[in-house]
């Protein structure tokens, strides 16, 4: 009877023991295919990474290469609308690449074939390019060479032409001054020129030398002699009165200016006369209200832009 118990309390053992092993066994089991599967997890991030960085790198280099693309382009002149579309389009590439986490290197070495392949076209438009920026220059040398050999040929002219000015110059400062001495020669002279005050009560004193009390009217007295050159015609006789300071004497409405050497002058009054090409005598008469302070006063005269003649008088 004992030994049926023992029987049985042994059997029990052996299989609490062997549910164990098996147990055992399927840990190890476990654990085993856990790890070989997170290493081959790993195998392929790894592989993703190696991809991503390769495709990175192509697509920078790609970049490089199009930059140097539209630098060159455009020192010869050509159109690089192109090359910046594409290169706006690779660069929008490369930041959807940064965060795509569906990266897949056969659309991306699609993308990079077709980026070699545009390049590829690019470059035999450069060498097209080129080769019509050599013609072009070839063609302009050509004419450089043709412009030299005008511009030697017409040196001569050039001397001879500037010569021909020269002369032309010459001749027409003198034919003005010929000019200008023949329009003085023509233009009236204003001789023995007087100035006299005249009193509020007519009488008329000589001398030069006049109380400003006694001055009502300033009586300008000159003659015009006879001028063979000159034109008998209506004349303009301007009256310039100018105090010791220099300032132009005028009344209100009466003077004006008048063109003289170029500019324009004052006048104190001005008087049309009938010129008649003899010693004829001429009278202006002018008239102020205001009283003429001390001083020593000038008057002169002009006709035909010339001066003709001028006095001088003292105002006590």
């Amino acid at each position: 009877m004992d030994i049926d118990v023992t029987n049985e309390k042994q059997g029990a053992v052996n299989m609490t023991i062997g549910a164990l092993m098996g147990i055992l066994a399927l840990l190890a089991y476990l654990f085993i295919g856990s790890r070989n599967e997170n290493l081959e997890v790993q195998k392929l991030l790894t592989s993703k990474v190696e991809q991503f960085a390769t495709t990175k790198v192509k697509l920078d280099s790609i970049s490089d290469v199009l930059d140097r693309k539209i630098v060159e382009v455009r020192m010869l002149g050509g159109s690089v609308t192109e090359l910046e579309r594409i290169r706006r389009q690779l660069e929008t590439d490369k930041k959807v690449l940064k965060s795509d986490l569906a990266f897949s290197v056969q659309k991306y070495s699609l993308k990079i074939s077709d980026y070699r392949n545009f390049l590829t076209v690019n470059e035999a438009d450069i060498r097209k390019l080129k080769a019509e920026n050599g013609s072009l220059l070839s063609q302009a040398r050509v004419l450089e060479e043709e412009k030299q050999s005008i511009l030697s040929e017409n040196e001569g002219l050039k001397y001879e032409k500037a010569a021909l000015a020269q002369t032309l110059v010459k001749y027409s400062l003198q034919n003005a001054d010929l000019q200008d001495k023949v329009a003085l020669g023509a233009t009236v002279k204003a001789v023995n020129v007087e100035v006299m005050a005249v009193a509020t009560n007519g009488k008329e004193r000589r001398g030069g030398s006049y109380k400003a009390g006694r001055i009502d009217r300033l009586k300008i007295s000159f003659i015009l002699p006879s001028n063979p050159l000159a034109l008998q015609n209506s004349k303009d006789i301007y009256v310039r009165l100018l105090d010791a300071n220099g300032a132009v004497v005028s009344e209100n409405g009466i003077g004006g200016v008048v063109m003289f050497d170029g500019n324009e002058i004052g006048y104190s009054t001005r008087q049309t006369i009938p010129y008649e090409n003899r010693d004829q005598r001429v009278d202006i008469l002018f008239r102020r209200d205001a009283a003429y302070k001390p001083g020593t006063y000038t008057v002169e005269l002009y006709a035909e832009g010339f001066k003709i003649g001028d006095a001088r008088f003292d105002v006590k």
